[in-house]
């Protein structure tokens, strides 16, 4: 079989899109004229993608207000006072905080699902957040009558719920965004936190069949908003260890930014399991330059000296707008670099005999 190529999830939002997102901010149109922006938007993202002939898509995010946040569109107990988490060029992203419980989910990923399968036959995957990136809303200091154990347990009930959603829907893979994985490790380098983070998402996966597992993956990265990212400066070795112990059978591991990707590729052969797949990014959201397609097979070629054939597919470092505000990346240099990938694992498969 060829080597499979997929996305990671976000895609710039058109400028009219972005528009009307800040006119409902401002109060100057409604929640039904956003809608109606979000689904020319959606509709004009699948297009788009069947044009790069990906053989799987994703509705580029069009409707999240981001890939860590929509789970609180509708959950009112939160304040402003989140975790803050910084990035290489100075600028901030900030989480809210809990105020109050129980915990639960105001929007579930499947919504998502189901309106880009009513456009498209081609097999769209579906991103969630991981647990653990939601576990930073609960404040350092507790919160009275709702201790952090009880909102573990409800995090892990609705995580569990939004990936069964999604499952249930149809989603052929459902993929848990860990972006906060290496960062955990820049945060504390005990690993002690980044340990926390990988139990708490085996205790949500746990709870699935090895055959709904091997559907379920897991990416990382460094960060990639506004054309920078919090954690590259952490050696991916210090992660990856770690990362294969979480129970999941696929693996999207950013790659192609690397300064050292044999290094990277030996890590992986020595630390993953035989029944895990592992997607390598070879195209970078925050370069501006377009790869090319020989440049993408070169790295697969590569990649496969580490990787066997049959466990081996490519992907995008990361999403190309993972914040609905960043506006770093051109929405045709995306498209760009996904038909790239898309023509370099081809050409990679056809060099191989596949």
């Amino acid at each position: 079989m060829p080597i499979p190529t997929e996305p990671i999830g976000s895609i710039p939002r058109p400028q009219y899109l972005l528009d009307g997102l800040a006119d409902h901010a401002a109060g100057r149109i409604g929640l039904a004229d956003l809608q109606e922006l979000q689904d020319r938007a959606l509709k004009d993202t699948i297009d788009r993608f069947e044009e790069t002939g990906s053989p799987v898509i994703t509705d580029g995010e069009q409707g999240k207000p981001s890939f860590a946040t929509y789970p609180l569109d509708g959950f009112t107990a939160l304040g402003p006072d989140g975790a803050v988490i910084p990035f290489a060029d100075g600028h901030t992203r900030q989480l809210p905080v809990l105020t109050g419980g129980p915990f639960q989910y105001g929007t579930y990923a499947d919504q998502y699902y189901r309106k880009a399968k009513e456009i498209t036959g081609r097999p769209v995957k579906q991103p969630v957040i991981a647990p653990s990136a939601l576990s930073l809303l609960y404040p350092g200091d507790g919160l009275p009558g709702y201790a952090k154990e009880t909102f573990i347990d409800d995090l892990v009930n609705e995580s569990e719920k939004d990936i069964r959603r999604c499952l249930d829907a149809g989603a052929p893979i459902v993929q848990l965004d860990f972006t906060e994985g290496r960062l955990s490790v820049k945060l504390d380098p005990s690993k002690g936190l980044l340990n926390t983070f990988v139990d708490l998402i085996n205790t949500v996966l746990d709870r699935f069949s090895d055959e709904e597992r091997a559907r379920i993956g897991v990416h990382t990265c460094p960060g990639g908003d506004q054309d920078s990212v919090h954690s590259l400066d952490v050696d991916y070795g210090e992660l990856l260890p770690s990362l294969f112990n979480i129970h999941a059978g696929r693996f999207y591991l950013q790659l192609a930014s690397e300064s050292d990707r044999a290094g990277v590729l030996d890590t992986v052969r020595t630390h993953s399991r035989a029944d895990q797949l592992i997607f390598i990014g070879v195209t970078d959201p925050i370069n501006p330059r377009v790869e090319t397609p020989e440049e993408v097979r070169d790295q697969i070629l590569q990649a496969i000296e580490y990787i066997t054939p049959d466990r081996l597919g490519t992907c995008d470092d990361c999403g190309f707008s993972p914040f609905a505000d960043d506006t770093s990346t051109p929405r045709d240099t995306a498209f760009a670099k996904i038909k790239a990938r898309v023509d370099g694992t081809r050409l990679a498969s056809e060099s191989l005999g596949l």
